[in-house]
């Protein structure tokens, strides 16, 4: 349920009570009592301010600005480059080339190849490989295992149990509780309307300013400042603003204080102790020896014996040798030669000229323009109404049931309602 529907029903109930009586008296149909008459049959009710807020609508006027820009056209000077073709005279030296032939001797070597057998005999080892088998004795070393048991003596650890009183000390927290006295804030919220003061824009804004007369603190002449557009800071208007407040209300309260307290205590715990008690057993363990006994044997042993044998093989190798054999000739050289001939030539070159031309050109001016434009918000305002309590206690049974509305069985039968609904 919002809080204008609590605030209504409690005007009812209030109207209810000053047509029937206080509030504070019994009524048996309020009662929830069951079959075994758990609770009172009467039940209690006080009533309790609460505060309800209700949402109002403002419309006031805000000013925005705006950019505004014009066209304007500007006259300005271009820098144009054009190139121009000029000719220049130069002298430059033409090679001229003359070409004649000499006669030239010279004498030659002409190779001659002969060929030759040169002798490149040579003997070969050729290995023999023959075989053959002879008899070998050798002695090997056979074992021979024994069997035999000698007696031996161990020492084993026998566990015997005990058991033996001990004195164990162990710490245990015991609560003890003390009163302190303390400070509580048992305040609450109010409502505050306090006035906000815009803080000025960080940004400076371009606006139209008319003539205005200063005083120069050096001379004490009056100026007068032309008009024009100027950087101006703006500051909003003050607005009222509703606050919660906290009204505290400090109040001293005994507070009980339950801390755990250290405590020894002495306690004798049986403990089991094992004991190991030394013996000694004897036990028969047998032993294996081994004997090596020599045999002799005989065997087969093939071998295999290289012999060397010695050939001669017969190779003729062809050799092909050069003689060089001199002779000569003549041959004709063609010879040339450079003479440099002066001419005149006419080359063209360019050259960059620059000239100023005129060029008309539009530009965009910005213009602040300001204006009112309407802005909605949304305040709350606080109003206090009067709602029932029940004072009467009751019993788990009762709590834990469905508890029934307390306006409706108060104007249950009434005639007035309506009357009670318009206030």
């Amino acid at each position: 349920m919002s809080h204008l529907g609590l605030g209504k029903l409690a005007r009812v109930a209030l109207a209810a009570g000053i047509a029937v009586g206080p509030l504070a008296a019994p009524v048996d149909a309020l009662a929830q009592c069951g079959d075994d008459g758990c609770c009172q049959p009467q039940t209690c009710y006080r009533l309790q301010c609460q505060t309800v807020y209700e949402d109002k609508q403002v419309t006031c006027m805000k000013t925005v600005c705006e950019t505004v820009y014009e066209t304007r056209q500007v006259t300005r000077r271009v820098p144009v480059m054009e190139t121009q073709c000029r000719e220049r005279r130069v002298t430059v030296l033409r090679p001229v080339r003359e070409t004649s032939y000499q006669e030239r001797r010279y004498t030659v070597q002409r190779p001659v190849y002969e060929t030759r057998y040169r002798d490149a005999s040579y003997n070969r080892v050729r290995n023999v490989v023959e075989t053959s088998c002879r008899e070998e004795r050798y002695t090997v070393q056979r074992p021979v295992y024994e069997t035999s048991y000698r007696d031996e003596t161990y020492c084993v650890q026998r566990p015997v149990l005990q058991t033996v009183q001990q004195q164990r000390v162990r710490t245990v927290m015991r609560p003890v509780t003390t009163m302190v006295s303390e400070q509580v804030d048992q305040g609450c919220y109010v409502n505050q309307v306090v006035a906000t003061v815009a803080q000025p824009e960080s940004r400076a804004r371009l606006r139209y300013l008319g003539p205005q007369q200063s005083i120069n603190p050096a001379t004490g002449v009056t100026q007068t400042i032309r008009p024009g557009f100027s950087w101006v800071s703006t500051t909003a208007p003050p607005q009222q603003v509703v606050q919660r407040v906290w009204k505290p209300n400090l109040v001293t309260v005994q507070r009980p204080v339950t801390q755990m307290v250290p405590q020894q205590i002495v306690e004798n715990v049986p403990v089991q102790v094992c004991r190991m008690v030394s013996e000694q057993q004897v036990r028969r363990v047998p032993v294996q020896t081994v004997r090596m006994v020599c045999e002799q044997r005989v065997r087969r042993v093939p071998v295999q014996v290289c012999k060397q044998v010695c050939e001669r093989v017969e190779r003729q190798i062809p050799v092909r040798v050069c003689r060089m054999v001199c002779e000569e000739k003549v041959c004709r050289v063609p010879v040339t030669t450079c003479r440099m001939v002066r001419e005149e030539r006419t080359e063209p070159y360019q050259v960059q000229v620059c000239r100023m031309v005129e060029r008309q050109e539009s530009i965009c001016v910005p213009r602040v323009v300001s204006k009112q434009v309407p802005v909605t918000y949304t305040y709350r305002v606080p109003r206090t109404v009067m709602v029932p309590v029940c004072t009467t206690p009751v019993c788990d049974a009762c709590a834990s049931a469905p508890a029934e509305p307390l306006l409706p069985t108060l104007l249950a039968g009434r005639s007035d309602l309506p009357l009670l609904l318009s206030l």
